[in-house]
């Protein structure tokens, strides 16, 4: 509105025509010539009423206008969320919809005011709520979609490293590094180091919904790999996957995907390496300073926000470090053991025919039946051996297994030779 009090100013107080009005208003001459006319028809004078405001003149200069979107409000109006799921069937167009709304009201909306109004209405409902993130609260986790070539020096092979990420909701401090692969164990030890680089542990951990992190995806109550559900209790965590194709869930973690690719993985892109311990130490590098990088709109940089809001606020470590550990199922056998790879472990006899679960890592293999520990070994590697507690025993087999012949040996000594 601006304009049509600049426009009314030039015509009525410095006089000029409308020509030069066109041009120093930016608008064309048959606008000028409009709006003077609805301004003589409006019965206002120059100069405007102080009392006039914006609004006012609105309705005063266009009084034809006012009314015409009630009116076409009035027409009937389909249910926009039922059309919407009507479009997500195979086929069905917005054509064919405005076709079947019309047979049911043909005084109804023209197809091109049909479409208009469903395109309003989707774009009130997918509106993006800006989250508040709270200090120390969560952890965004996820892989780049680009990798890093490195060349193997004895062979010139060339192997794909993946990228993982995290980053810190409240602060946007980034932590970065290269893998092998994004299989469990390179997973889990991201985290591991992730947690060390931050000093401590955030109240949740927000990752994608790869298989390493979530065996079941599901909207409501997806299924976390064993594994990693038993590093977010060692760390006190917890885990609290973003929805399958709902990327505004772990939109901080888009966000550090983008921000890595560009400011690390894009200056790297002429380097050659050779050894992953290699391109470790430039991604930590260009880290440094992509966190000590100053905001464009905000006071301070990465780490100062980190420094004063999120670490203060993140859980403590442990007093050790999660050690990798994988989970199995296993049947217990009429021998009372549980196989894993190829050795037999024994367990309390009174659990043959139950279904057990293995926690085992390089150096110990536990077992459990309902959350509670039952058995409790050192990793054996020896294949077809078995690895056996006499307490697991029933009584019968323990004693029949203490009859070994050194046994009879003594008792043949006590009782003398003739």
């Amino acid at each position: 509105m601006r304009k049509i009090y600049e426009l009314l100013r030039l015509k009525y107080d410095c006089r000029r025509s409308i020509r030069e009005i066109a041009t120093s208003c930016g608008v064309g001459k048959s606008t000028v010539s409009d709006y003077l006319l609805r301004f003589k028809a409006s019965g206002l004078e120059w100069p405007l009423p102080p009392e006039l405001d914006e609004a006012g003149l609105n309705r005063r200069l266009f009084r034809d206008q006012v009314g015409s979107t009630p009116v076409a409000e009035c027409l009937p109006t389909p249910d926009w969320s039922e059309v919407q799921r009507e479009l997500r069937g195979k086929h069905v167009t917005l054509a064919l919809l405005w076709q079947e709304y019309k047979e049911h009201h043909p005084e109804g909306m023209q197809y091109s005011w049909f479409c208009q109004q469903y395109t309003q209405w989707r774009g009130k409902r997918d509106l993006v709520m800006r989250q508040d993130h709270r200090a120390g609260e969560k952890a965004f986790i996820d892989y780049a979609g680009q990798t890093m070539p490195i060349i193997d020096g004895l062979t010139g092979e060339i192997r794909e490293a993946q990228v993982f990420l995290a980053v810190l909701g409240a602060s946007n401090y980034t932590y970065a590094e290269a893998t092998w692969s994004q299989s469990l164990p390179d997973w889990i030890g991201s985290h591991v180091r992730a947690f060390a680089w931050f000093g401590g542990v955030t109240e949740l951990l927000i990752p994608d919904n790869l298989k390493s992190g979530v065996d079941k995806a599901c909207r409501y109550e997806p299924v976390i790999n064993p594994t990693y559900h038993d590093l977010a209790t060692h760390y006190q965590t917890t885990v609290l996957p973003a929805r399958v194709r709902k990327p505004k869930d772990k939109a901080k973690a888009e966000a550090g995907v983008l921000l890595v690719e560009r400011w690390i993985l894009a200056r790297l892109r002429h380097h050659r390496f050779f050894s992953l311990d290699e391109l470790n130490r430039e991604i930590r590098r260009l880290l440094e300073a992509l966190n000590n990088r100053p905001f464009q709109k905000l006071d301070g940089s990465r780490r100062s926000l980190y420094e004063s809001i999120d670490r203060p606020a993140l859980r403590p470590l442990p007093e050790t470090a999660y050690q990798f550990a994988e989970w199995k199922k296993a049947k217990v056998n009429i021998d009372y053991h549980i196989e894993l790879d190829g050795h037999y472990y024994s367990v309390p006899h009174a659990l043959v025919g139950r279904v057990v679960e293995i926690r085992y890592t390089g150096n110990i293999v536990e077992c459990l039946c309902k959350g509670q520990r039952v058995a409790s070994h050192p990793r054996a590697w020896q294949k077809g051996k078995h690895s056996t507690i006499k307490e697991h025993m029933p009584p019968n087999h323990r004693f029949y297994a203490e009859w070994s012949p050194e046994r009879f040996q003594r008792w043949a000594d006590r009782a003398g030779h003739e």
